[in-house]
């Protein structure tokens, strides 16, 4: 089965950077979509960022030009690199993966497998 565990988060002041790291493991699929996800209290999980086996990535728009999704060479970790942060990125981020390639809307149910998740706490 596939297992994903998520780690790096943290506290950060506004305007500062920070990176999350997701290593994978068990993942069989021909092909598959690997993504970041996260959620603060009384809102609903929302997509970042998602990147397939060939290196085509998505982002969501609140993220776009801020944060970078990428992988290694091995497809066993996941990474994440956020600059510019704001208090509106304070959540609690997950990676999450499935088979076949990232949709064009990267939506929750559409992922199989997910990390337990690391909080990022952006200050002003």
């Amino acid at each position: 089965q596939v297992q994903l565990v998520e780690s790096g988060g943290g506290s950060v002041q506004a305007g500062g950077s920070l990176g999350l790291s997701c290593e994978v493991s068990g993942v069989t699929w021909s092909s598959y979509c690997m993504a970041w996800f996260r959620q603060a209290p009384g809102k609903e999980r929302e997509g970042v960022a998602g990147i397939d086996r060939d290196g085509n990535t998505n982002y969501a728009l609140p993220v776009k030009g801020r944060f970078t999704i990428s992988q290694d060479n091995t497809k066993t970790n996941l990474y994440l690199q956020m600059k510019n942060l704001t208090p509106e990125d304070t959540a609690n981020y997950y990676c999450a993966a499935t088979g076949g390639r990232c949709p064009r809307v990267l939506e929750a149910p559409d992922f199989r497998a997910w990390g337990q998740g690391t909080q990022v706490t952006v200050s002003s």
